[in-house]
């Protein structure tokens, strides 16, 4: 059931654009939020790309502050978020809140840059000339430089290590021959897989883990893995994290990317795949393993070049491989498909009602906190934001941004994300347009 506007909102209120589904999992934040601000709903026909971008040109919904989709299943039947689209928006929206930890389909640089007359560059040039100009502007919140883009990181990252672990276990333990023997219901099936697993299953204990991206997610994973199965932890990213937290799972960081494969028996990805990224997982970084290394992705499909993995697989240069995300999802490689060595998932690994309760409630929050002029609990493109206005010359308190976070970064497989303030996972999660995050 819809929850009612109210029936006559105070005037002024700042204006939220609601994207997607009803609430389910928290509606007495949904009430706060509604006791606030004008709340608006398209519907789910007027998201398709076509009709949203007709209504942002006519300005059908006004001059809205912000946008919240609280819901991964929908609101984002626009498709990816480019410039094109974004050079529609009113000039004030401030924030942009949605569910699922990963935001490749968003382009954040864009949104940083949402509301500057030209582009860093020229700003850059034009200074001191402009700057007199630029700091008139900035008092007008018509001209305020930035959309701050939120993701729902931290609601998935229980979810997306527990995922993690059971395709750690499966490429380690072939779980997915045995599976599959066992339900085809034919004994020759199964005492085949009975007889020849145990020649070349593994127990992951003692073996090393190398991960990409030990941002929260990639810590979670690293702090199960290391309790569950006593595995040595290795990881690369542009942030190291603590001497304490480290030592917590005895890791080990690598500076190199090229270093830390060489050590790796099971390569597992938890980095970014965004807006403008590639591939991390090449034919050349394939030869940097050592022969027989496993690999696990629960991060994004697009990182990995899929034909190069089934080469690998097929060579043997990669005992075996765990995906829960795709290339091309919802379609999924054929030829890894067909592979018994090979664990598939349907891009669950954060599909859990909790993951979903978490979006919600974060996607309202970061919304509530940058409207009320506090800072946002999960931003991801603040440190862009600031950099746009440092370009422009504007004051640090004319923006949302009120103060200093610690957003992810957004550099493909070297953005790695960073830790957030409360110690809660903000990494990638899982992704893809129109699957759960």
């Amino acid at each position: 059931m819809p929850i009612a506007m109210s029936p006559s909102p105070p005037p002024n209120r700042p204006r939220i654009l609601f994207l997607g589904d009803d609430i389910i999992h928290n509606p007495l934040i949904y009430e706060r939020l509604n006791a606030q601000f004008d709340i608006i709903q398209p519907s789910l026909t007027d998201l398709q790309r076509p009709a949203f971008i007709q209504h942002l040109k006519d300005r059908t919904w006004g001059d809205f502050e912000a946008i919240m989709r609280p819901s991964w299943h929908t609101g984002n039947e626009m498709g990816k978020w480019d410039r094109d689209l974004i050079g529609l928006l009113p000039q004030g929206v401030r924030v942009s809140a949605s569910a699922g930890a990963g935001y490749e389909w968003v382009d954040v640089d864009c949104m940083a840059e949402h509301g500057m007359s030209k582009p860093n560059s020229y700003l850059s040039s034009q200074r001191p000339k402009a700057l007199a100009f630029f700091q008139t502007m900035a008092a007008d919140k018509r001209y305020r430089i930035g959309i701050l883009y939120c993701n729902g990181g931290s609601a998935s990252t229980e979810a997306v290590g527990d995922m993690a672990l059971y395709h750690i276990i499966s490429v380690f333990r072939h779980m997915t021959s045995s599976s599959l023997a066992a339900r085809s219901c034919d004994p020759e099936r199964f005492f085949h897989a009975h007889h020849t697993l145990p020649h070349i299953a593994r127990n992951p204990a003692s073996h090393t883990l190398g991960i990409v991206g030990l941002g929260n997610i990639g810590f979670v994973i690293a702090k199960k893995a290391h309790a569950a199965f006593g595995m040595k932890i290795i990881y690369y990213d542009i942030v190291r994290k603590s001497l304490e937290q480290e030592k917590a799972v005895d890791a080990t960081f690598y500076p190199k990317v090229e270093d830390m494969l060489r050590k790796t028996d099971c390569l597992l990805l938890a980095t970014p795949f965004t807006f403008s990224g590639r591939p991390f997982l090449t034919k050349e970084i394939i030869a940097l393993l050592p022969r027989g290394a496993r690999f696990v992705n629960i991060s994004r499909g697009p990182l990995v070049d899929e034909d190069a993995l089934a080469a690998a697989l097929e060579s043997g240069h990669i005992a075996a491989a765990g995906l829960d995300v795709h290339a091309s999802e919802p379609n999924v490689s054929e030829r890894l498909a067909g592979m018994m060595n090979v664990t598939m998932t349907s891009h669950t690994g954060g599909g859990s009602v909790e993951t979903n309760d978490g979006f919600e409630r974060l996607a309202m929050e970061n919304v509530e906190r940058v409207l009320r002029g506090e800072e946002a609990l999960t931003g991801v493109n603040g440190h862009l934001i600031r950099a746009a206005q440092q370009a422009r010359g504007q004051t640090q308190g004319s923006n949302c941004v009120e103060a200093p976070q610690k957003e992810q970064a957004s550099n493909g497989y070297n953005g790695a994300q960073r830790e957030q303030e409360q110690g809660q996972a903000t990494t990638n999660g899982n992704d893809v347009d129109g699957m759960v995050a």
